[in-house]
């Protein structure tokens, strides 16, 4: 109402007579005291009345499964029908699940046929799925950077999905439409509109895997040996997409020798070549390009994690009773972790990780050796101990997981493996490092020589990389080159994306400039790349 138009208002007031605040004489309610269960008796607050307010603290505060399961066995309200869409039969606790699985990058994109289908394979619940796939994310860095120390040449992927590649380049392994060698990070232009989430780098060839699940791969055009002996008859110079692999979803490649395995987003292993003898469970030629599923022991369990040595595969499952590893392939040096040095041709379970009361987290495979990390942040080695890579003082072979004992002062988050080499990171972010001292790829250069041969310091037992710990950088990833024929080098990731670079640079691998007859360095060396 326009107050100029000098009408009557038509508020009107009320007399309201003052009461005195705290007055003896307002009445007195009991209290009581506020319940999440209970009769719905005066002051009470039912929760069994309110289910969606559970169902939001549940999934607000990102609960693992183990706690949901909890939930389930010490409460009955979990585990009633809160008939809710999707599906109106779920528990809440179920109900949560499903919820916190939908906020994961690799659940999204799933049809629910597809989501179904991964929640039988996962054992039937939705708690399990959820498992699996955090399981996932924990030992992989999806959507977050990584860099890769390749056979001599190395790649790095960004947060945002971005790809660089510097070092050797004689098949065409960087992606850049030639064959010329980069010591410097250049940026792989072709896959722009492409967001890269993970990357793979064997001797001359390079595979990258997208968002979408597509395969991209350069260099030799082969899946199998590709260091001697049979290789593809063209080069590959810039990312092409798989083909055979179009219609599986990969979430992780590994380029292992003779053979290359993939890992679908439901947890199924594929191998390309490498059949002769069914060495792999399946009888094909070296040049083979269809993707064989990885069956037996493996058929209707979901896996994780793969990791590819020489001549031998480890995949890290998620089964109802827990994780567990299996592996595959060549028993030499007893890297297969079965108390015995013969091949496996079909997939077989690690049993020794049972006996120690270990729950595998994260695999690592190396040339000849493997390693585990465990929940508990125990980490296992086994296989050739040559030149101290397991870490137990010694240079015996260990045919079973083995405990290295001298790291029990610390929790391990993270393992790497190369050719005789093996770096652990703490809980901290401190680094770790045993095994080879060739080419500088430790990081340590004050260690007393446990042996000295050409110059060469071999580490019998962890140290730590003080190299690193001078940094003042919490490191997060750690990536080392895993082939007998090439000079290892070293990747350092930390927490605020600085990558730090040391060991062989011969073929321009480490992204830094060196001096003038100079072929590694013993120092890290940040490499200038951005990947925040």
């Amino acid at each position: 109402m326009d107050a100029t138009a000098g009408e009557t208002s038509s508020v009107q007031y009320y007399n309201i007579p003052e009461q005195k605040i705290g007055s003896s004489d307002a009445p007195k309610v009991p209290r009581q005291q506020r319940r999440c269960f209970g009769n719905e008796s005066l002051g009470e607050f039912p929760l069994s009345s309110n289910p969606s307010i559970a169902l939001h603290v549940l999934t607000g505060c990102n609960l693992d499964p183990q706690d949901l399961a909890k939930l389930e066995v010490t409460c009955s309200f979990f585990r009633q029908p809160v008939h809710f869409a999707p599906d109106y039969m779920l528990s809440l606790s179920e109900l949560a699940a499903l919820d916190m699985c939908q906020k994961r990058a690799v659940f999204k994109p799933m049809t629910d046929e597809q989501r179904l289908e991964l929640k039988g394979r996962c054992g039937g619940s939705w708690k399990l799925v959820l498992r699996f796939l955090l399981a996932g994310e924990a030992c992989s860095r999806i959507e977050k950077s990584q860099a890769i120390a390749g056979p001599g040449h190395s790649i790095v992927v960004t947060s945002k999905g971005a790809v660089y590649s510097f070092g050797l380049n004689s098949s065409g392994q960087l992606g850049h439409g030639t064959t010329d060698e980069e010591s410097q990070p250049r940026l792989i232009r072709s896959l722009q509109g492409i967001q890269i989430i993970q990357a793979a780098a064997g001797a001359n060839r390079t595979m990258l895997i997208s968002d979408t699940g597509r395969v991209y791969y350069f260099g030799k055009d082969s899946f199998g040996e590709a260091e001697y002996g049979f290789q593809g008859n063209k080069l590959v110079t810039t990312p092409q997409l798989v083909e055979s692999l179009k219609d599986i979803f990969v979430v992780q490649a590994a380029i292992g020798n003779f053979f290359t395995a993939v890992l679908s987003r439901e947890g199924m292993v594929y191998t390309f070549s490498w059949g002769i003898d069914n060495k792999l469970g399946h009888q094909t030629e070296p040049s083979d390009l269809e993707p064989r599923p990885l069956l037996g022991a493996l058929e209707n369990t979901p896996v994780v994690q793969i990791a590819a040595g020489y001549c031998y595969l480890l995949a890290l499952a998620c089964q109802p009773t827990g994780m567990s590893v299996y592996s595959v392939g060549c028993g030499l040096g007893g890297k297969l972790g079965h108390g015995t040095r013969t091949d496996e041709k079909q997939p077989r379970l690690i049993e020794q990780f049972q006996n120690l009361n270990l729950q595998p987290i994260e695999v690592a495979a190396g040339a000849w050796h493997a390693a585990v990390v465990g929940s508990d942040g125990r980490v296992c080695t086994w296989g050739w101990g040559l030149y101290g890579c397991l870490g137990h003082g010694n240079e015996d072979c260990e045919s079973v997981p083995k405990v290295v004992e001298a790291l029990s002062n610390i929790k391990a988050v993270h393992v790497a493996t190369g050719d005789y080499t093996t770096f652990v990171i703490s809980d901290d972010g401190d680094v770790y490092s045993f095994g080879c001292g060739e080419s500088s790829s430790l990081g340590l250069n004050n260690v007393a020589a446990a042996d000295q041969e050409n110059g060469q310091v071999n580490v019998l037992s962890p140290e730590l990389v003080t190299s690193l710990k001078q940094m003042k950088e919490r490191v997060v990833q750690i990536s080392l080159t895993n082939s007998i024929f090439w000079n290892a080098h070293t990747f350092a990731l930390t927490e605020s994306g600085k990558l730090y670079a040391f060991g062989a640079g011969d073929q321009g691998q480490l992204g830094v400039e060196l001096e003038d007859n100079q072929t590694e360095r013993a120092n890290p060396e940040q490499v200038e790349i951005d990947l925040s």
